[in-house]
């Protein structure tokens, strides 16, 4: 199969999340799985100045009338072939301060509609011929961002356009791409996609919405999310539609990339490392000892190092963090954050970092090295979300033997494994898990973390366990082939 994999972005070029990691990993599972995967992606900065032998192939009018051009390249990943890769020329529309979503000062861009409906419209344009040289069986679209192409496939399919397959996957439901609706008129939609049964919501245009109603088949990125997005809870108003279309929603767990995370050949670390124990995790003791210096935390071989890479949001549970931080402290822990996000979580961690800078460190940011040099350090991971789709922080945090300790909800329900005495002996313990969101369930799991590293060959065997846990994209891959055909079927 020809499959296009649509995205606003895509790992070592550009990343805010999980997204990018998942865009740059699922193409080279396809294409080692002997599909023939390309991507397409927005021109912003970083993605034209990353992606290689860019070469114009087409120019395409957008909806509103302006003219963009398309060129093509190949994004050069180390140890792994190149994948072929569109780019949208629309610097008015993509060469701007910011992240690709907000400007700097953290306000989304008002004509975010026009730049994200433009992905969707040229991913339908390149299913519609665009390319003569090449035309997907499957546009799979992911996230809000790309939702609209669907959309435009289902409308020019009814026109008798060709017959391509369209998969949408939801990544967070919570950020859904909802615009006013006077902008209606720039999307190149017909009158009946803004109705109930289509883009319409409360009024107002959701372009999440449009994936959900108009693709063929549904994807999101673990099963136990894919269950709780069908209720009221965590449907974001959305969940009487994916109830609806259940049928065709399919819950894969994502993967970890072993090319980037792999703490044997990590070029981050000053020491590579794997499981089984004994000598070969020699390198992790000395991973924790460099990072500590490195950050200014006492040298403390025996202190357990706590970790955080996250946005700094509620959803993320960072105020159960900061809540249960004086009991860390207390029992001898210390904490290592890197992160940025809402204000007051930031300079509140920056607060408690500067009251005790010999045992929590505070990075506010983002450092690609720095987050795999935390993994690799790290004897815990923090991952006490509301909610969370499936997480690629706890997932590194296995791999790397630094025990997630999370919150039972979605990916993080389906990939850690409580210490339970049982779980233990058998050999499934991973983690840590807690129940309800709240301080004393949080502060019941960090005292287990405490209580298992206590216990140093108890601590050793799940921490191999942990590092065993398979997560390979060769898995997630044939589920998604699956799909695919389900959607050309």
């Amino acid at each position: 199969m020809r499959i296009l994999q649509v995205s606003a972005e895509l790992f070592p070029l550009l990343k805010t999340g999980g997204l990018a990691d998942i865009a740059g990993a699922l193409p080279l599972a396809l294409m080692a799985a002997g599909q023939e995967a390309r991507a397409l992606l927005p021109g912003f900065p970083a993605i034209v100045a990353g992606v290689r032998d860019l070469a114009p192939v087409a120019e395409f009018t957008a909806p509103w009338g302006e003219r963009f051009g398309l060129r093509a390249g190949h994004v050069a990943i180390a140890g792994a072939p190149p994948i072929p890769t569109y780019v949208i020329d629309a610097p008015a529309l993509y060469d701007r301060p910011g992240n690709p979503y907000e400007d700097t000062s953290r306000q989304p861009y008002g004509d975010n509609h026009r730049r994200f409906a433009l992905l969707g419209w040229a991913a339908a344009q390149l299913a519609q011929g665009l390319d003569p040289g090449w035309r997907p069986d499957i546009v799979h679209a992911h996230d809000w961002h790309a939702a609209l192409a669907p959309a435009y496939l289902a409308f020019a399919r009814r026109a008798g356009g060709p017959r391509t397959g369209s998969v949408f996957t939801v990544h967070n439901l919570a950020y859904q791409g909802v615009f006013a609706p006077w902008h209606f008129a720039e999307l190149g939609l017909p009158a009946p996609a803004f109705h109930m049964n289509g883009l319409e919501y409360h009024g107002q245009i959701s372009f999440m919405k449009g994936g959900l109603y108009f693709a063929d088949q549904l994807t999101t990125v673990s099963p136990t999310y894919a269950l709780e997005i069908q209720t009221p809870e965590q449907g974001c108003g959305l969940d009487g539609l994916l109830r609806q279309r259940s049928n065709v929603l399919s819950g894969i767990l994502n993967a970890v990339d072993d090319q980037v995370w792999n703490p044997s050949t990590d070029a981050a670390l000053v020491q590579g490392y794997q499981a089984p124990e004994g000598r070969h995790m020699a390198g992790k003791a000395r991973c924790k000892s460099v990072l500590q210096r490195q950050l200014g935390l006492a040298e403390r071989p025996d202190a357990p190092l706590f970790i955080v890479v996250s946005r700094l949001t509620e959803q993320k549970g960072l105020h159960l963090v900061l809540g249960g931080l004086d009991t860390l402290l207390a029992q001898g822990g210390q904490l290592a954050l890197l992160g940025s996000g809402e204000g007051w979580l930031e300079e509140a961690f920056r607060q408690r970092a500067a009251a005790a800078p010999a045992s929590v460190s505070v990075t506010i940011g983002y450092d690609e090295t720095l987050a795999h040099q935390l993994f690799g350090a790290g004897d815990v991971t923090l991952v006490p979300s509301l909610f969370e789709p499936c997480g690629l922080t706890q997932m590194y945090g296995l791999k790397y033997g630094s025990l997630p300790l999370v919150r039972r909800v979605g990916g993080l329900a389906d990939t850690v494994v409580d210490c339970t005495l049982e779980d233990m002996a058998s050999g499934a313990a991973t983690g840590f898990v807690f129940d309800r969101f709240e301080d004393a369930d949080y502060d019941r799991a960090l005292r287990r973390a405490f209580a298992l590293y206590a216990r140093a060959p108890d601590w050793r065997r799940v921490r191999g366990n942990a590092m065993r846990r398979p997560a390979d994209w060769g898995t997630a891959a044939a589920q998604y082939i699956d799909v695919y055909q389900r959607a050309l079927a």
